[in-house]
C-alpha cells in the first residue's frame, strides 16, 4: 500500500498564481486570510490526512460499515479519525463565525477537503454532506432553526445528510412521494429514501436528515416538494438530544466501493411518523434543495481529484520500485524508465493538475459571489456541471491507469489499486450522472442565456493566449498554437449550438456530454497554459536576481513540462468532442428504438 502525501507545493502555487489568493483576501477585507496562513492549513492538514485518515482507507475498504440492532456501526477506527478531525477544528474550518465557525473562504476549504477525499473518501464523505446541510440551513432555515441545529453542524458534533431519493423517484424528483402532515408546530414525515450516504453511525450524539416530502395539498411535480429538517434524535428544549425520532436505517446496500460510507435505505413514519421542522416556505424544497446540492456538485468534481491523486502517487511509487527487464548493460531497471510507463505517469500527473486548478478556481469563485461580485455567480453557474462531470469522468481514465501500471497486481486486491478505480466509479453517477450535468450546461447554463457565460469564458481563454504569443519561452511557444486551435474549435461550437441548439433541444441533447466533455478539457488546458506563463514569469525573476522565489527551478520546469504535455495530449481531445459535436450526432436518433 502506497503513503499519501498531501500535494501542498502545487496547491499553494495555484492558490498564489491562479486565484490570487493574497489579492482576494485584500479586496473582500479578508484580514486573517494570506497565502501564508494557506500554506500553514495545507501542511497541518496533510498530517492529518497522511497519518490518520489515509491508514484506514484500506483497512476500511475491507471491514465496511454494517447494519445492526442498534443502528449502522462505522468501520473500525472511524469513530476516533473523526473525533480527532472535530477535536482539531477541521469541521469549522469555513463557517460563519456567528454560528461557532472560523468563517475562512470557500477556496481554502476546497483546497483542505481534497486532502481528506484523497486519504480517505469514504470518511470524507460524512463531512462532505454535513457542508451541505450546513449551506441549505444558512441560505434557507428560520432564525429557530439556525440557533437550534447550525453551531453543532458546523462544529462537527453533529453530522447531517441529504434525502432525495425514493425508490420510484431517482433523477426525477417530480416523483417524489414522501409525505408531511402538519400536525402542531412541527410535521409528521412517513416514507422512504434510498442511497442515503452516512444515513446512519455512531460517530456523532445525532444526525440532522434534510428531506424532500410533500405537504397534504401540495401541487404535482417538482412545484409541490417542500424541506423538512428530521432529527435522528428529537431535541429538548436546551437544545440537546432526547428520545429517538422516527427515522431509522433498515438496510446498507452492498456497493463496488467506498465500503465504510454507509449507503442506507431510510424509513420515516414506521411507528406514527417521524418529527419534522419546514424549511423556508411550503413547496420551495427543489429550489433550497438546489443550495445543498451545488454545493455537494462542486465537492463530488473535487473527490475526481482527489481519488486521481491517490492512484498517481500510488503509481509513481510503484513504477519506482517495481523493477523488469534490463539496460544495455544488463541491470535490472525500474518500470519507470518505459516511455509507455512514463506517458501515463504524465497523463496522471498533468490531468491532476488540471483538476487541482479549475476546482480551486472554481471554488473561488463562490467566495467572490459570497462578497458581492455579480459575475461570479454566473461563472459559478457554469463550471458547476463541468467541475462535475468532467472531473469524475477524467478520474475513470486516470485511476484505470494506475491498475495498468500495476499490471497484473494492479488487478489483484491487496496492491491497492483496485479500490481506487471501485471507489471513483460512483462519481459520475451521484448528486446527478454525466447526462444531466450536460443537460444542464448545454441546456440552462448555455442556450437560455444565449451562451453568455461561455463567450465570457472563451474571453478569458483568449487574453492568455495574448500574454503566451508575447512570450519567448519555448515552452509556453508549443503550448500557444495548440491553445489557439481548441479556442477556436470551441468557438465553432459555441456558433453552432446559438443557430442549431436553440430551434432542435434534442440536437443539443444529443451532443451535450460531447459538449461538457470539451469544455472540461478546454478549462483544463487553459489554465495549465496559464499556470506554465507564471511558472515562466516566476522563472525569469529567479534567474534575474539570481534567487528562488519559494518555487524552486525544478518545480516550475515542472510545470510547464506538465502543461506542455497535456497540451499535446488532452487538448487534442478538444477537437474529437467538438467534430462530433459539429457532425450532427442526434441523425443516429433517427434510428427505430428496436434497431439499438
Amino acid at each position: 500500500m502506497s503513503v499519501y502525501i498531501a500535494p501542498q507545493q502545487d496547491t499553494i502555487f495555484v492558490l498564489d498564481q491562479l486565484v490570487e489568493l493574497d489579492k482576494l483576501a485584500a479586496q473582500y477585507a479578508l484580514e486573517d486570510v494570506s497565502l501564508e496562513l494557506a500554506d500553514v492549513i495545507v501542511q497541518e492538514a496533510g498530517k492529518l490526512a497522511t497519518d490518520v485518515l489515509a491508514p484506514l482507507n484500506a483497512e476500511g475498504d475491507k471491514h465496511g460499515a454494517v447494519l445492526t440492532d442498534q443502528g449502522v456501526q462505522q468501520s473500525p477506527g472511524y469513530k476516533d479519525a473523526y473525533q480527532q478531525y472535530v477535536d482539531n477544528g477541521w469541521a469549522m474550518l469555513t463557517g460563519p463565525t456567528e454560528f461557532g465557525g472560523q468563517g475562512l473562504p470557500n477556496v481554502l476549504g476546497t483546497a483542505v477537503n481534497e486532502l481528506w477525499h484523497s486519504a480517505n473518501m469514504a470518511f470524507a464523505l460524512c463531512p462532505m454532506l454535513s457542508q451541505g446541510a450546513v449551506e441549505a440551513l444558512i441560505a434557507h432555515g428560520s432564525p429557530e432553526l439556525q440557533a437550534r441545529y447550525l453551531h453543532k453542524l458546523i462544529s462537527g458534533e453533529w453530522t447531517g445528510t441529504m434525502n432525495l431519493t425514493e425508490p420510484n423517484a431517482g433523477s426525477d424528483l417530480a416523483a417524489v412521494a414522501c409525505k408531511a402532515t402538519p400536525e402542531g408546530d412541527y410535521y409528521r414525515i412517513r416514507g422512504q429514501k434510498i442511497y442515503i450516504t452516512w444515513g446512519d453511525h455512531q460517530m456523532t450524539s445525532n444526525i440532522v436528515h434534510l428531506v424532500l416530502a410533500r405537504l397534504p395539498d401540495a401541487p404535482a411535480g417538482v412545484k409541490g416538494i417542500s424541506l423538512f429538517v428530521v432529527p435522528k434524535y428529537v431535541l429538548s428544549e436546551d437544545g440537546e438530544p432526547t428520545e429517538l425520532n422516527d427515522a431509522r436505517c433498515i438496510s446498507l446496500e452492498h456497493k463496488l466501493g467506498i465500503h465504510a460510507s454507509p449507503t442506507c435505505t431510510m424509513s420515516f413514519g414506521d411507528n406514527g411518523g417521524a418529527i419534522g421542522y419546514l424549511i423556508g416556505e411550503p413547496n420551495k424544497g427543489l429550489n433550497y434543495m438546489f443550495t445543498m446540492m451545488n454545493h455537494a456538485r462542486q465537492s463530488v468534481g473535487l473527490q475526481g481529484l482527489s481519488i486521481s491523486e491517490r492512484a498517481y502517487q500510488q503509481a509513481l511509487q510503484f513504477a519506482k520500485d517495481r523493477t523488469q527487464g534490463t539496460n544495455k548493460n544488463g541491470q535490472k531497471i525500474a518500470i519507470i524508465e518505459y516511455p509507455d510507463v512514463r506517458r501515463m505517469l504524465m497523463a496522471m500527473k498533468s490531468g491532476c493538475e488540471a483538476m487541482r486548478a479549475l476546482s480551486l478556481c472554481a471554488a473561488a469563485d463562490i467566495d467572490k459571489h459570497h462578497h458581492g461580485d455579480s459575475d461570479a455567480k454566473q461563472r459559478i453557474e457554469f463550471y458547476t456541471p463541468i467541475v462535475k462531470g468532467w472531473m469524475t469522468e477524467l478520474s475513470q481514465e486516470l485511476t484505470s491507469l494506475n491498475i495498468q501500471i500495476h499490471g497484473g497486481m494492479g488487478f489483484v486486491e491487496e496492491a491497492g489499486a483496485a479500490q481506487h478505480f471501485r471507489d471513483a466509479r460512483i462519481l459520475t453517477i451521484y448528486e446527478g450522472t454525466t447526462g444531466i450535468q450536460a443537460l444542464d450546461l448545454v441546456g440552462r447554463k448555455t442556450l437560455s442565456d444565449e451562451a453568455n457565460a461561455l463567450t465570457q469564458l472563451l474571453n478569458e481563454v483568449d487574453s492568455t493566449l495574448t500574454e503566451l504569443s508575447a512570450s519567448t519561452d519555448k515552452t509556453l511557444q508549443h503550448i500557444t498554437p495548440r491553445l489557439t486551435l481548441a479556442l477556436q474549435k470551441a468557438t465553432t461550437v459555441k456558433n453552432w449550438l446559438l443557430d442549431q441548439g436553440q430551434s432542435d433541444r434534442q440536437m443539443a441533447a444529443a451532443v451535450s456530454v460531447d459538449y461538457l466533455m470539451m469544455m472540461g478539457y478546454l478549462c483544463g488546458g487553459w489554465l495549465m497554459a496559464k499556470s506554465a506563463l507564471r511558472a515562466a514569469q516566476l522563472r525569469t525573476h529567479n534567474a534575474a536576481h539570481n534567487e528562488n522565489t519559494q518555487y524552486s527551478n525544478e518545480f516550475l520546469t515542472g510545470k510547464q513540462g506538465t502543461a506542455h504535455f497535456y497540451a499535446e495530449y488532452y487538448l487534442p481531445r478538444v477537437h474529437q468532442h467538438g467534430d462530433t459535436i459539429l457532425s450532427g450526432l442526434s441523425s443516429t436518433f433517427s434510428l427505430d428504438l428496436d434497431q439499438l
